[in-house]
């Protein structure tokens, strides 16, 4: 089986070379060899000559000969969840879906702040609040660690 660890290793280094706001997001060697390595940049997106890049460096330095391998160099996609850090540093400021690991509540907001150990999303609600006729949209933030959270997806507005 390929060593996940020299797929890192490989793309990191192309990685380096061509531009540091790239970053790996995830790396996934099946049983039979399929490689699927997803990327995603700081600022901006991820461009097909990014994936060629790093994918020529994987599969030059691997031989086939050895081990037979498919690979996949991607993007992250804009519909797929969060997996790493950068990629909630990058969606400051945007709308996100959160789904918690407790009950699978889901929350809907916008990243206000992230860090190694959790975010804080801004949610908005129509609440009654006390004294009031009508309900009255009601902003809170809400602090949330990396390990409360299930799955965080970037919602996309046109």
């Amino acid at each position: 089986m390929v060593d996940k660890k020299l797929i890192r290793q490989l793309a990191e280094e192309r990685i380096a070379e061509r531009d540091s706001s790239l970053y790996i997001v995830d790396i996934v060697v099946n049983s039979g060899n399929q490689i699927l390595v997803e990327l995603d940049r700081e600022d901006g997106s991820v461009s097909i000559d990014d994936c060629i890049a790093v994918s020529r460096n994987i599969e030059h330095n691997l031989d086939r000969d050895v081990e037979d391998f498919s690979l996949e160099v991607s993007s992250a996609g804009a519909t797929k969840p969060f997996k790493v850090l950068k990629q909630y540093l990058k969606n400051v400021g945007k709308e996100v879906k959160v789904i918690l690991v407790e009950h699978g509540k889901a929350l809907q907001g916008v990243i206000k702040s992230a860090n190694e150990d959790g975010f804080v999303l801004e949610t908005k609600e129509k609440k009654r609040v006390e004294g009031k006729k009508k309900k009255e949209w009601v902003i809170e933030e809400i602090p949330l660690s990396y390990n409360e959270v299930k799955e965080t997806k970037l919602i996309i507005t046109f």
